[in-house]
């Protein structure tokens, strides 16, 4: 722990540095870049250290405050999330020195660079607390950096209004983290949480002020309401921390929360698989009828931790079964998801930063043909598309091949109650099948064709950014490609759920399809590369014609998909959910003016729920106040006298 504890002192050295910087000093600025980067690569260490010594991996200390004990905990399970918090942290810190250099920017550049390490030192304290009472602490700095993270350009309005509804949904999900913890004891909260599966039994009110407290940071629908405008207010390096490893904390949570129990109680787990389905179909709707590049990332973190909680489920209905070998595969694909969410989640992220600030602007109608002036992004952004739509040889593929198996044997399982686990099966098929279509769009809209509007093309991204992108890059081929070598990560979370050595061989063997698979995607790629290669050496066979359009000669840039027209089939079906707003000026008329159309899909819960409930809520609010502050005197007395006989009749009665 001491290693850990180091890193942590970096990471916080790197936030004291910043503000030094803040006059455009790069002694300054780069000692808190160096700073950061130390801290995150000691992080990793301390991480691995922790995994392969479990005997070191903890550290207590008396806390005369509140009478008990600073605890502090790297297990199999934290080591999970600890993981890729580091190398995403560390990829973001390199991407933002070039995305948001000081020498341009030094105010807000010395405010991300003070808070970034403040919310990543939180994120891994949270991770590793022993204890609710640090827990809750850390899940307090890490809220409040995470929103004045978010809140970065306050001067536009729609990023200040993204970070209060952040600040109102975290703290809603902080209160009901007080009440799980005051049920789960003082111990619990002073000295350290109870061991796996020390617990028996199972109450309602547990899990779920488990499932609302945790869930509101991890975005689970419908308490997802602050992720969409928060991930696309915050710079670009911040929202790949933040959808990368931030929202994970909940999943942490909810985790660690379910490991307590010996047997969690079956309807547990169809709560969280149900909730896994819809958060993953209703997350990649929603983010297939946006505009905004960044907003559609955001619903897509939606739509995976909905993956994660469809494993998750299989798990826990495993676990209360007594069928291990469904829970350990449940299980290794949420968690190994995690980590995979993490990475390409973090690379798309960090790649939408590049176009954003080459174009100036989230909104993909302006895009076009970008892979011709930004090819290494391009190429970033499309391995990070392959790995979210779940397709060979990257890693998206491995976690979700684990959670369609654990699903398949639930279904085949003699056990009648958990043979309708299988209808989760087409469900995680849908999800697969709208996200590739998602990014069909995403990418064919963005990086081919040509651009559609009048703005000069934008400019590959300088060498730190392509650099953070790709040891992102990296990391999912290498999980995709070397699938095997994850099994030191996820051996002691499995353990932690009573799975024995042998049962962990059981779940890396169902692994030997995804060689062969791997393989033969790897053949026909390179194939396809040399067959492209050669037809490039030899073109005296080619000539450049314009595409016939049946005499039509008035082609303008214009006249291609936009990101209406492309999803207009599916937003159209499931428009009963979307509730998406046409403004249209359609061509009518013997000399018909220019036409227009423009849509909006809001938030239904936040914008057509939450928003008019609390506006109807102010009006009454104030019609009862204007009503009781009359300006009188003698009404203020009469509500005092009221109050006194209504305190004494208490009193009396009551004993």
């Amino acid at each position: 722990m001491t290693i850990f504890v180091a890193a942590i002192f970096l990471l916080l050295l790197s936030a004291i540095f910043a503000p030094l910087s803040r006059h455009g000093s790069v002694f300054w600025d780069r000692l808190s870049l160096f700073s950061g980067l130390g801290g995150t690569v000691l992080g990793l260490v301390a991480t691995i250290v922790c995994l392969v010594r479990p005997e070191n991996s903890t550290l207590k200390l008396a806390w005369p405050a509140i009478n008990g004990l600073f605890a502090l905990r790297i297990d199999g399970l934290a080591g999970v999330f600890l993981l890729p918090a580091f190398i995403i942290a560390g990829a973001g810190l390199l991407y933002g020195s070039g995305y948001w250099p000081n020498s341009e920017k030094p105010a807000s550049s010395s405010w991300i660079r003070f808070f970034y390490p403040i919310l990543t030192a939180a994120i891994t304290l949270v991770i590793a607390a022993d204890n609710g009472v640090v827990l809750l602490v850390f899940w307090e700095i890490m809220a409040l950096a995470g929103y004045f993270l978010v809140i970065t350009e306050r001067q536009k309005e729609e990023n200040f209004r993204a970070g209060y509804v952040y600040l109102i949904a975290t703290h809603a999900g902080t209160l009901a983290l007080f009440g799980l913890f005051a049920l789960l004891g003082e111990k619990s909260c002073l000295v350290s949480l109870p061991g796996a599966g020390t617990l028996a039994g199972g109450s309602a009110t547990l899990f779920f002020l488990t499932l609302i407290g945790f869930g509101f940071k991890a975005g689970i629908m419908p308490l997802h309401i602050w992720l969409p405008g928060a991930h696309a207010a915050a710079p670009s390096h911040v929202s790949a921390l933040m959808s990368g490893v931030m929202i994970k904390t909940g999943i942490y949570g909810i985790l660690r929360v379910i490991s307590l129990f010996h047997a969690p109680p079956a309807w547990w787990g169809w709560t969280v698989l149900y909730l896994g389905i819809l958060s993953g179909i209703m997350g990649v709707v929603f983010a297939i009828a946006q505009h905004d590049i960044k907003k559609l990332l955001a619903y897509h973190s939606i739509e995976n931790i909905g993956i994660i909680l469809i494993g998750i489920g299989t798990a826990m209905l495993g676990k209360s079964h007594g069928l291990m070998s469904i829970a350990l595969l449940g299980l290794a694909g949420a968690l190994l998801h995690v980590v995979n969410h993490g990475l390409f989640k973090g690379l798309l992220f960090l790649s939408a930063g590049s176009v954003v600030q080459a174009m100036g602007s989230r909104e993909m109608a302006g895009y076009g043909g970008l892979l011709k002036t930004m090819p290494l992004t391009g190429l970033f952004f499309l391995g990070g598309a392959v790995a979210i739509c779940g397709l060979p040889p990257l890693n998206g593929f491995i976690s979700e091949w684990f959670i369609f198996l654990g699903l398949l044997q639930g279904g085949i399982n003699q056990a009648t109650e958990m043979n309708f686990i299988i209808l989760a099966i087409p469900g995680l098929a849908m999800i697969g099948g709208l996200a590739l279509l998602c990014f069909t769009k995403v990418f064919g809209l963005s990086f081919l064709g040509s651009s559609r509007t009048d703005h000069a093309p934008g400019r590959e991204a300088p060498i730190s950014m392509l650099c953070g992108m790709g040891l992102l890059l990296a990391c999912c081929f290498w999980i995709g490609i070397l699938p095997a070598t994850t099994r030191p990560l996820l051996s002691g979370a499995l353990l932690l759920w009573s799975g024995t050595a042998l049962e962990i061989n059981h779940v890396y063997e169902v692994l030997a399809p995804v060689r062969s698979i791997t393989l033969t995607t790897m053949f026909f790629l390179a194939l396809l590369l040399l067959i492209s290669l050669l037809s490039r050496q030899n073109r005296s066979w080619d000539k450049k014609v314009s595409t016939w359009g049946c005499g039509y000669q008035g082609v303008i840039l214009r006249a291609q998909y936009t990101t209406s027209s492309f999803a207009e089939m599916i937003n159209s079906f499931f428009n009963w959910a979307l509730k998406t707003r046409v403004v249209e000026e359609k061509v009518a008329g013997v000399f018909p003016q220019e036409a227009a159309f423009k849509s909006r899909t809001p938030d239904v819960v936040l914008d057509l729920f939450l928003v008019p409930s609390y506006r109807r809520f102010a009006e009454l609010a104030t019609k009862i106040r204007r009503s009781v502050h009359q300006g009188i005197i003698g009404i203020y007395l009469l509500y005092s006298a009221l109050t006194l006989c209504l305190l004494l009749a208490i009193a009396i009665f009551l004993p």
